[in-house]
């Protein structure tokens, strides 16, 4: 049987130049877009109770675009004026110029990494004086916390947001001939909201280490796993399984 229909579990995204949108059109399938996750902010009330004081804080680490939304939302409503002084360290370029929705950028001192935390950390190093927020959703990489306490770093860990698992019951079923996961949250939610799903046929396919076990530990079969030397990224995974499995079919 030929793959002809793909679900990938995250938002359709928003340029037409996506490698999946490519993906589709030369290899003739149909890929459908569906968030099995979301991310809801943790309420100012729940915040206080983790005691954590933003005026504490020197500089603030940002690992994301959801993380600085939370923050300043969070400033906001227990009514803290974030100082002018303040430092904002940031995991990459694209995620230091969205701070541009909240501070005049060019008065303010930004610094940002490659992508990778441990980069960043190398560049936090430079600035160990410094007292740091790091703001969080309640299922984070490990190696944030663990990598600031390996290099003495003074930091506090805001959980402000979480992520939960979305209300898939429009779906009805997983009908579809690969399904693409790309964290353990995602796996979670298949879970939660198909309890009696037999996967039977259907190919399923992970990004990430971890998400590859979170499959297996669900019982799952694990079909199709990137990053891997010949395809680093997944639409490329996909592309050479797909080719393989429709030839002369």
């Amino acid at each position: 049987m030929k793959i002809k229909r793909i679900l990938v579990s995250q938002p359709k995204p928003q340029t037409e130049k996506s490698p999946y949108f490519e993906l589709a059109e030369k290899n003739n399938v149909k890929i459908d877009f569906r968030p099995f996750i979301q991310v809801e902010s943790v309420p100012t009330k729940e915040f206080r109770t983790q005691k954590i004081n933003i005026l504490d804080h020197s500089a603030v680490i940002f690992t994301s675009r959801t993380a600085i939304d939370n923050f300043f939302r969070v400033a906001e409503e227990m009514r803290v004026t974030v100082p002018d002084d303040m430092k904002y360290f940031c995991i990459n370029e694209a995620t230091a110029y969205y701070l541009q929705k909240y501070i005049v950028y060019r008065k303010r001192k930004i610094f940002h990494s490659t992508g990778k935390f441990p980069d960043l950390v190398d560049v936090i190093k430079k600035h160990k004086d410094e007292t740091f927020l790091v703001p969080l959703s309640d299922i984070h990489k490990q190696e944030i916390p663990e990598l600031l306490e390996k290099n003495k770093i003074k930091y506090s860990k805001a959980i402000l947001y979480r992520t939960v698992s979305s209300d898939l019951s429009d779906l009805k079923d997983i009908d579809y001939d690969i399904v693409v996961f790309f964290s353990p949250s995602g796996i979670t939610s298949l879970l939660q909201n198909f309890p009696n799903w037999n996967q039977d046929e259907t190919i399923i396919a992970t990004f990430g280490p971890a998400t590859a076990k979170a499959v297996t530990n669900a019982g799952y079969r694990l079909d199709i796993q990137a990053p891997m030397p010949k395809a680093p990224s997944m639409t490329m995974a996909l592309e050479q399984f797909i080719k393989q499995h429709n030839k002369g079919k």
